[in-house]
């Protein structure tokens, strides 16, 4: 098999991919997954579609992860593995769609709006 690359965005963080056959080793910019994200919970969501198709030891994944916060990170990684996964075998995106890995989250930060102290916050309004 040769080297399968994807990418995955949420909010602002970004994380491109590159997935060989191998052991299941998970490297983020030059670190192990656990030591990237201490958290357990992270490390699971990362793994979620790996962990549906049984293939959490088969692979191994090289990443290039910047921008954003360690939750959009872990989600932006998960969407990059479910893209890579189907683009390695396309019958296995009904079972990634199903569990909602394949969609891309839209949601980001509001704008500023001029006149506002925030996005949908309001100067007290007087009405004397």
């Amino acid at each position: 098999m040769e080297v399968v690359n994807a990418l995955g965005r949420r909010k602002r963080a970004v994380a491109r991919i590159y997935v060989t056959e191998g052991t299941g080793k998970i490297t983020i910019n030059k670190r192990d997954l656990t030591e990237y994200f201490p958290s357990s919970i992270l490390q699971y969501v990362v793994k979620q579609p790996l962990s549906k198709l049984d293939a959490v030891e088969k692979y191994d994944i090289k990443v290039n992860l910047y921008g954003g916060g360690f939750t959009g990170q872990s989600q932006a990684l998960r969407l990059a593995i479910a893209r890579a996964l189907v683009k390695i075998n396309p019958e296995d995106k009904a079972a990634l769609r199903a569990e909602g890995f394949v969609t891309r989250d839209p949601r980001a930060v509001e704008r500023k709006k001029p006149g506002q102290p925030k996005a949908r916050k309001r100067f007290q309004f007087s009405k004397r």
